[in-house]
């Protein structure tokens, strides 16, 4: 089977899958392939980029250590390029969102009541795994 993306002639794209190509071609000049938005039959193969199958892993996975780093990098950078506004975060981010303070990065905490209603109201912000600054 081989996906293709097809495009109508009032320019919709849709996919379709094919045994091969040589069945695409009959379909499409008997008419058979019709646009799922406007019904046009007149129907060509859109651009697309390939999609290559990798039978192994290319890259070596990360090692407890250099996730850790990574980690403590992370939190470095948010600490010094973002405002700490501790338990004030979802009103800080919801003010940010409707527009009444300049954009800017914050961090702090929120319960998750609070990150439920951020997401509901389509605020957007993420949870960083905050780890300790030293093992002691």
């Amino acid at each position: 089977m081989i996906l293709f993306t097809l495009r109508c002639a009032n320019g919709h794209e849709f996919e379709g899958w094919f045994r091969d190509g040589d069945r695409f071609e009959a379909q499409q000049k008997a008419g058979e392939i019709a646009c799922p938005e406007c019904g046009q039959t007149s129907v060509e193969k859109a651009v697309m980029s390939p999609r290559l199958g990798r039978s192994k892993e290319t890259t070596p996975p990360i090692s407890p250590a250099q996730f850790r780093a990574a980690l403590a990098e992370m939190r470095r950078q948010v600490e010094t390029h973002c405002d700490y506004v501790g338990t004030r975060f979802a009103e800080e981010a919801r003010r940010i969102h409707y527009g009444e303070i300049d954009p800017h990065g914050i961090y702090g905490e929120a319960s998750e009541e609070e990150s439920r209603e951020l997401t509901d109201e389509g605020i957007s912000f993420g949870r960083i795994p905050w780890i300790p600054q030293t093992d002691s």
